[in-house]
């Protein structure tokens, strides 16, 4: 800590972390690691089929490798110092490092929550409008809507973060979470906190509430629409195509709300450090997963992937014979 002329200014923060138990860091360490490198390969392998595979190359497909290399971004912003933390013991982090950590952990964030909402008007516009669609959904709409989120999410964040560390840290220092989140940093200033949690509600509510709307009125008319279907199987078949969406904005958005949205009175840190594990690294790992599982353009695409693999692999064996 630095002594200023009135008080004791922190220079850095202790993560206190997940669990002070020795016999549990090997137990943590693999855990998260091997949550971390699955998310970032399967991310990474979906982001590629998209790329490669001719046949994917479409609005929906467009958001979804956005939608994957956030998700890298938003668990590398906390996974690698967890990981560092549990193997060395060293849970210091500067001042400054932790200010970022946040504001890129926050960006990711609320950025994700514009893109779910350019993905259900997406959604909207294919089974609303199909014969309009690729007017609708053009590229051109396309980068815009993705170019808002990321402008949109991180303009929040940088609000957000300022508002959180112009304050003044006099002591103590412990973080009782395993990253810098806003809950367990806030409670540490020792200057009054209101303005900052007025603005933070403020933003939540409003990035929260305009992303949720449009899904909402999206999916109101997609609902209309489908059942204004006659067959069975074309309502199937047109649910389909919106349910990895509609899972992936049921966990996301449930598990942020449990965390940020509720009066700081009900807070429980311990508690909130197992949902956080859910949303900051889990939920990043399941997404690849859930649109991967029904939906069939994407296991064709897979399965061509897979056979040209074995065919190089086949043919590079016989040559090395």
């Amino acid at each position: 800590m630095a002594v200023g002329r009135n008080n004791t200014v922190v220079t850095k923060f202790i993560l206190l972390g997940l669990s002070d138990q020795p016999q549990m860091k090997i137990l943590l360490f693999v855990l998260f690691l091997g949550i971390y490198l699955l998310t970032v390969a399967w991310n990474l392998s979906l982001i590629t089929l998209i790329r490669v595979d001719s046949h994917l190359q479409t609005p929906m497909y467009f958001f979804l490798s956005n939608l994957s290399f956030l998700d890298i971004c938003y668990v590398s912003s906390t996974a690698p110092k967890l990981l560092s933390d549990i193997s060395t013991g060293q849970k210091a982090i500067s001042f400054i490092g932790c200010a970022t950590q946040y504001f890129v952990f926050c960006g990711m964030g609320l950025t994700e929550c514009f893109l779910l909402a350019a993905m259900a008007y997406d959604r909207y516009a294919a089974v609303c409008n199909p014969l309009l669609y690729t007017t609708l959904v053009s590229h051109t709409l396309c980068l815009k809507m993705v170019a808002g989120a990321y402008g949109g999410g991180f303009l929040s964040s940088f609000i957000e973060t300022y508002s959180i560390y112009h304050h003044d840290f006099c002591g103590p220092n412990r973080i009782n979470h395993f990253f810098c989140d806003l809950p367990p940093v806030l409670v540490l200033s020792c200057s009054d906190t209101f303005i900052s949690q007025v603005v933070n509600y403020i933003i939540g509510v409003i990035v929260g509430v305009l992303s949720v709307l449009v899904i909402l009125i999206s999916y109101a008319y997609i609902i209309s629409a489908v059942l204004k279907i006659s067959s069975v199987k074309g309502r199937s078949k047109a649910f389909s195509t919106c349910a990895s969406h509609l899972t992936a904005v049921t966990l996301f958005y449930g598990s942020g709300f449990f965390i940020y949205m509720r009066p700081s009175s009900s807070y429980s840190l311990n508690w909130d450090k197992v949902v956080s594990i859910f949303y900051s690294l889990v939920i990043p790992m399941l997404n690849p997963i859930i649109y991967s599982l029904r939906n069939k353009e994407i296991k064709n695409a897979m399965r061509k992937a897979v056979d040209k693999a074995q065919v190089l692999f086949h043919g590079h064996s016989v040559f090395c014979q």
